[in-house]
């Protein structure tokens, strides 16, 4: 899939990218201090799960600047899959340039090709400047007809 429509293009990684997709995730963890396994462990995963269906991984630009890694699975509400945004990662000196703008776009079309009837994001909520970037694209934390914010709960199962 490649997205053109302006001077910005996304297009769907193949199992080649793995180590350019893997680089930009792991500085995307860097730059807000969160746990990475490190290039060559993303690089090595990536590969295995991008030639699969369960993992797309799509980058803008050219060489890419931009990367944004869906998840789809099975659901039990809807006839199509779930769609999950895992991440959506732009580089710092090229913000502000509507990559991720592009790269969202690009993810809603997916899902919506896939079959999926919602795409779901998940955000730390104190990040305000992405809670906007999401709301400014139609996404909302409250359910229709709900007053009350969702919450996203995990717990290690190790």
């Amino acid at each position: 899939m490649v997205v053109t429509g302006h001077e910005r293009p996304v297009r769907q990684a193949v199992a080649s990218d793995a180590a350019v997709a893997a680089e930009l995730l792991d500085a995307f963890n860097r730059e807000f201090d969160s746990p990475t396994p490190g290039t060559a462990a993303l690089t090595e995963r990536l590969r295995e799960l991008i030639p699969g269906d369960q993992v797309v991984v799509l980058l803008a630009g050219e060489p890419a600047v931009g990367v944004a890694v869906l998840s789809f699975r099975p659901n039990v509400w809807h006839k199509g899959p779930s769609a999950l945004l895992d991440e959506l990662y732009v580089r710092p000196d090229r913000r502000g340039q509507r990559f991720g703008h592009f790269l969202l776009e690009a993810a809603c079309r997916l899902a919506r090709e896939r079959g999926a009837e919602e795409l779901e994001i998940n955000v730390d909520g104190d990040d305000i400047d992405t809670r906007r970037f999401y709301e400014s694209h139609g996404f909302t934390n409250t359910e229709p007809g709900a007053t009350e914010p969702m919450f996203y709960y995990y717990r290690a199962v190790t």
